[in-house]
């Protein structure tokens, strides 16, 4: 299996394909493989590994979400309570009908968003590249998107009625909110002492220190001659609140411990972090009968191309699931998630196995990339 696998990574720098890639899988004993190909720079040395630091974006929503869940477990939090009862400020926004004149239309919501919906993205909060409508209130309204730090992005309207539709967006940054009120804690605190110390995550926050962020892959784009060129893209260092929808540095090592307990039903190493049936509420439907586009198309290609989520897909609690087994590739309800900066992971519980690929370059899900992805996990399967 190594060998195999260590030859699809190479193969798929040496074609330009990705800048660098790690990749990393488990099975319930233990990992089972960890490789990696290419430089951390591109076109210098070192290469990377899977201790090098790269940023979770979008992947850090699960471990926001788990924190939320040890607080449902706790009877602090209640999933179908109104997010408004625990942040009087969600009961002020607006839904966004449409542009006129160049300002913005908004209407009072039909409904009361909830706690499970900011978990499971049926809130009708959105994110700027899958939204044009967003991208279009940002442009009229001179409020910045969510990942320049600045605490006006809370004002952004919602795209739909809450509960209406599947609407990917800022809900966990919320959800992050929520949980510092109920828990009583700064998120970056909360999440160290109850998810990432107690199963070991040494090298996992929202900041990191001068030696692992000499070891931080660069976000990577191609210039105009299709080569990669590393850029200064960066979450800004002291944001006015802990990003728990995209904020989190890890390492590949590090993160495999956390699919690593997902898989196990909450625990790692005699560390309990969730109840085995919170764990299996995340691996179901939480949306009904809404599910996610089969397509979800981009309104900002320079962010991300066209996300093909594929058919029969739904959402758990901070985890998308597929509802049908993939020939050679992950069972049924199976759990799975990514980056913005294109870093993947899924978690099998029927299979037994877990896995994810890291790179850190824009625009998100090129086709060369998620081929690449689909590749390694068919791997994975084959060899078991």
């Amino acid at each position: 299996m190594g060998a195999r696998i260590d030859a699809l990574l190479r193969a798929a720098v040496d074609r330009g394909d990705v800048p660098n890639v790690v990749a990393v899988a488990a099975d319930r004993d233990g990992p089972i493989y960890e490789g990696s190909a290419g430089p951390r720079v591109s076109g210098e040395d070192p290469p990377v590994g899977p201790n090098t630091t790269y940023r979770l974006a979008s992947m850090t929503k699960m471990v926001t979400t788990v924190a939320a869940l040890r607080l449902v477990e706790q009877g602090t939090l209640e999933l179908d309570a109104p997010v408004e009862h625990y942040r009087p400020e969600f009961g002020e926004l607006m839904v966004l009908e449409r542009i006129e004149g160049g300002m913005p239309k908004l209407r009072p919501p039909a409904a009361k968003a909830t706690i499970r919906q900011l978990a499971s993205h049926t809130t009708g909060l959105g994110y700027w590249f899958w939204s044009a409508d967003l991208l279009a209130w940002e442009a009229a309204s001179g409020v910045p998107n969510v990942m320049a730090g600045d605490a006006r992005s809370f004002t952004a309207p919602l795209m739909c009625d809450p509960g209406s539709r599947f609407e990917y967006g800022i809900n966990t940054d919320w959800l992050g909110r929520v949980v510092e009120v109920v828990a009583g804690q700064p998120l970056d605190v909360h999440l160290a002492e109850h998810v990432l110390e107690p199963l070991g995550m040494a090298s996992t926050g929202f900041r990191i220190g001068a030696e692992q962020r000499a070891d931080l892959v660069p976000v990577h784009v191609k210039g105009p001659d299709g080569a990669w060129c590393p850029t200064d893209i960066e979450w800004p260092p002291e944001p006015d609140w802990w990003p728990g929808g995209h904020g989190l540095y890890s390492t590949p090592r590090d993160y495999l411990r956390f699919q690593r307990m997902l898989l196990g039903g909450g625990t790692l190493d005699s560390v309990r972090i969730l109840q085995e049936r919170t764990v299996r509420a995340a691996f179901t439907n939480q949306i009904g009968d809404l599910s996610v586009p089969e397509v979800i198309r981009t309104a900002s290609p320079a962010h991300s191309c066209d996300f093909a989520a594929g058919p029969g897909r739904t959402w758990g609690l901070g985890l998308l699931l597929n509802t049908e087994g993939e020939p050679g590739r992950r069972a049924a309800y199976s759990g799975a998630w990514a980056g913005l900066c294109n870093t993947h992971f899924w978690v099998d519980p029927t299979s037994g196995v877990t896995g994810a690929i890291y790179s850190q370059f824009l625009p998100f899900v090129t086709p060369e990339s998620m081929a690449l992805y689909a590749d390694f996990e068919r791997a994975i399967y084959a060899a078991r």
